[in-house]
């Protein structure tokens, strides 16, 4: 298994986001990748770079997934908003179009609001070179596995499964595991995507609702309670040529790593019946039950489970890392899913 990371991912280093209204230190920064590294470390696993971190493909293949509009924006943002008089150095709305607007901002405030869907998302000068190497990364790992590897691992932070055609939030403002999918509709027909995530892929969910080619299915703590609130019941279940192909299976907070499994059973079970040739796994570790974010209970031993069920699938897999924020487990998560998925 080739497994990538690109060290300018390093350069999105916010210090801060806003929770419950307060200040807080931003528990995604590049020391996340410190700690995952050390648990594929763990494991006797190493990451190379990808290529280049700007490409044309790249460029191409995110227009497949996100706005031009939307993909503008995040380039440019930081210079305009820095033009503004007396501009803070990070960019961070304070006006959103909450209910839906009628119109497109030219203002940058404006734009800031309608793209950055909540407070966790703040750019500095350095955010977009740091994000863009985050999806250089899901895109090496995809293509990997298109030129014939089984599997393959991308270790990219910003996280992407909230980030949908043209919204950032949760931290997260290119969809990696929607540009992995992308990748692999280039060589196989039908892909399915499996959020293990403690929160939703509202991001992905909505990239994705109304087509049938690429699968789409969420466990994670019930968002009538948790972030991001507004998506992940049961009943979305996809539209048009889509329907059917979006399964959500909240869990109720709290729950431990045995009701996790039960209901990843339920959720694979789901998945074969779309008969995938290929498939993303958006490894989300923040179920641990000292995630900093906590809202599920696992155990470290959990994710061995979740790991050998995943591989049990036989399929061509890219794993595309997602949450899972410092602790003194969170390297320990990692090694122990890829313990779990590398021997199966």
């Amino acid at each position: 298994m080739r497994l990538f990371y690109h060290p300018d991912q390093e350069r999105h280093a916010p210090e801060n986001f806003l929770l419950r209204g307060r200040p807080a230190p931003s528990p995604e920064g590049p020391v996340r990748a410190e700690l995952l590294a050390q648990g594929l470390a763990r494991v006797g696993l190493s990451l190379t770079p990808p290529g280049a971190v700007d490409s044309p493909l790249l460029r191409e293949r995110l227009t497949r997934i996100h706005t031009p509009r939307y993909l503008e924006f995040l380039e440019t943002i930081h210079g305009r908003w820095q033009a503004m008089p007396d501009a803070a150095d990070i960019v961070a709305p304070n006006v959103h179009p909450c209910g839906g607007g009628y119109h497109y901002p030219r203002h940058p405030v404006g734009q800031a609001g309608w793209h950055l869907h909540d407070m966790a998302c703040p750019m500095t000068a350095d955010s977009f070179a740091g994000i863009l190497a985050s999806a250089a990364t899901a895109q090496a790992a995809a293509e990997a596995v298109t030129g014939g590897e089984r599997q393959a691992y991308a270790l990219c932070r910003p996280p992407g499964h909230h980030a949908g055609p043209e919204r950032a939030g949760g931290f997260c403002f290119l969809n990696n595991s929607a540009l992995a999918a992308t990748v692999l509709r280039e060589r196989f027909a039908r892909v399915a995507i499996v959020d293990v995530d403690l929160h939703h892929g509202n991001g992905t969910q909505d990239i994705f609702y109304d087509r049938g080619d690429v699968w789409t299915g969420s466990l994670h703590a019930d968002t009538a309670e948790f972030y991001p609130f507004f998506w992940g019941g049961a009943d979305e279940t996809g539209g048009g040529p889509g329907e059917g192909c979006n399964v959500n299976l909240p869990l109720a907070l709290g729950s431990d790593g045995a009701a996790f499994n039960e209901t990843l059973d339920t959720l694979l079970g789901r998945m074969a019946e779309f008969e995938p040739e290929a498939v993303i796994v958006a490894l989300g570790l923040d179920a641990h039950k000292d995630d900093p974010l906590a809202g599920l209970a696992l155990e470290r031993e959990d994710f061995v489970a979740v790991g050998r069920r995943l591989a049990r699938l036989g399929l061509p897999t890219v794993l595309v890392q997602e949450g899972g924020y410092p602790t003194d487990q969170l390297s320990h998560n990692l090694a122990a899913f890829m313990d779990g998925f590398t021997s199966a």
